[in-house]
């Protein structure tokens, strides 16, 4: 089991961490999720789902949605700084955040930490764990593009969205999946939402 922070904010593409969140756990891992205030509009915009302020409401409500798993979920309040991985102490295996806002993205980028997500991953880079950031706009700025250079630098892996059409997909969930599936290899955990290329392409 491996123990993977996941971080929602508020840029488009909420399917995507959704869709991860449940791969995550489905496969057996221990999840720490926080989310944005931000996260919780594009969650009942983009999903007609609410997630609720209060961490232990989320759970259950989180529970209820995703049905039965064999890993652990945790969720967190975004200024909470006795989470676990708010310290290099006990950092856990990576994180995620998936989608991230070009705010978010500055502020890991400046090790600004004011909150618990830009905390965790700042902490992430400083104890070289895997940091994986999902940032979803376009197009990018100079700025945004500066930034990501500076996290790469860091150690980051820059994973933008972007699904490819080689798997004929047929549905919006097939193009989520491919994102998903990309992430969930670079964590190191099996998938079987896509074969990997050279097997059936």
């Amino acid at each position: 089991m491996k123990t993977i922070t996941l971080a929602f904010t508020g840029a488009s593409g909420l399917p995507y961490g959704m869709r991860l969140l449940e791969c995550l756990l489905r496969s057996g891992q221990r999840v720490q999720l926080v989310y944005t205030q931000a996260a919780q509009i594009v969650a009942k915009q983009e999903l007609g789902f609410i997630l609720p302020n209060r961490p232990q409401d989320a759970e259950l409500i989180l529970k209820q949605r995703l049905g039965e798993f064999s890993g652990e979920l945790k969720v967190y309040g975004r200024d909470d700084w006795f989470a676990p991985m708010a310290s290099g102490s006990n950092p856990g295996d990576a994180m995620v955040i998936c989608p991230c806002t070009m705010g978010t993205l500055a502020a890991v980028a400046v090790g600004l930490s004011d909150d618990l997500i830009a905390r965790a991953a700042d902490v992430m880079l400083k104890e070289k764990r895997l940091l994986i950031l999902a940032p979803r706009e376009m197009p990018f700025s100079v700025i945004h593009l500066e930034n990501m250079l500076t996290l790469a630098r860091a150690g980051a892996i820059i994973m933008p969205p972007n699904p490819a059409f080689y798997t004929h997909p047929n549905s919006v969930a097939d193009l989520v999946d491919f994102v998903v599936a990309r992430i969930l290899d670079h964590l190191s955990i099996p998938q079987a939402l896509v074969d990997p290329w050279g097997k059936t392409y």
